[in-house]
């Protein structure tokens, strides 16, 4: 069988996208791994209609208002290679099954690439976190640590002030000039120029010098990259963003490769449930234009679908 379309990634963007399809009554294979980005997580904030839901719990309701639609399959497994062009691709999953498919949409999400910091791994998602507006308001204005990586961290020690008392941890991640040090000094944040030796307890950062320092919870920047070498066998052209690598798209979320689409996290940045949501429900709109005008709309036309 061909499909009308294969999404890779099942999570949030994916099943966005696969709703559009399916409503279309398109013939849709999802194939999905089940290692949600943020399965650490037990509460999820910020998603109107959703605040305060355990994601697992989401993501399960989705699937199950998916599996409604008689034109949906559903495969739980890898899919490690694909290849072919524009009306004809072939996905292989890890099981040695090929699919094939008019289109191809890849919602894979990405990597996180964490600061080497013991204990650090272990608290993401749960004490230690990256964005203030999913997890800063249940800190109640309590301590926040701020770990840098780099330069942009010191936006994000900026802008944490908003939700409780700053310590920024410069680990030797950057040295601040005058003017950085005077704007976070302006937003009341406490510079900490000492190396972390570790992160213990609920969010004790621990420094060489011996002293620990509690916190309500701490946040930091990962920098992400595609989950999945599938962008690189397709041929897809990559980007590089403040956040790391993501995949090149056009508005109509479509990458490099003809017949090829991405969304969610590893096509956007920001990241968050919502904002996932949302560039899926988009790409999964603009795939089933693609297939109903292969040839694609002209700029009036694609302008009046964007709205």
């Amino acid at each position: 069988m061909k499909y009308d379309a294969i999404v890779i990634g099942g999570s949030y963007a994916g099943m966005a996208a696969a709703l559009q399809l399916l409503r279309a009554r398109r013939t849709v294979l999802v194939i999905d791994a089940g290692r949600r980005r943020n399965r650490m997580a037990t509460h999820s904030h910020g998603f109107m209609g959703q605040d305060g839901v355990d994601p697992a719990e989401i993501a399960r309701t989705a699937r199950a208002q998916l599996e409604a639609y008689p034109t949906l399959t559903w495969s739980d497994g890898q899919a490690v290679d694909a290849s072919g062009g524009k009306d004809d691709f072939a996905v292989k999953t890890q099981d040695g099954e090929i699919h094939r498919a008019r289109r191809l949409l890849l919602a894979t999400g990405v990597s996180d690439a964490l600061p080497d910091i013991a204990g650090l791994v272990e608290r993401w998602g749960t004490s230690v976190f990256h964005c203030p507006y999913c997890h800063g308001y249940e800190l109640d204005n309590g301590h926040i640590g701020v770990i840098a990586i780099g330069a942009m961290s010191i936006h994000q020690a900026q802008l944490l002030p908003e939700w409780g008392r700053v310590t920024f941890f410069l680990d030797g991640a950057l040295e601040l000039d005058d003017q950085a040090m005077q704007e976070l000094m302006q937003r009341g944040v406490s510079i900490e120029p000492t190396r972390i030796a570790c992160i213990e307890g609920h969010a004790d950062v621990l420094l060489v010098d011996g002293r620990r320092l509690a916190f309500a919870g701490l946040f930091t920047a990962a920098r992400n990259a595609p989950s999945t070498p599938i962008f690189e066998q397709l041929g897809c052209a990559l980007m590089e963003t403040p956040m790391g690598t993501q995949v090149q798209t056009d508005d109509a979320k479509e990458t490099s490769v003809p017949g090829v689409f991405a969304c969610g996290d590893v096509a956007r940045m920001p990241h968050s449930i919502s904002l996932a949501v949302g560039d899926g429900a988009w790409a999964g709109a603009q795939v089933h234009r693609s297939l109903v005008w292969p040839s694609g709309l002209d700029r009036a036309e694609a302008s009046v679908m964007k709205g």
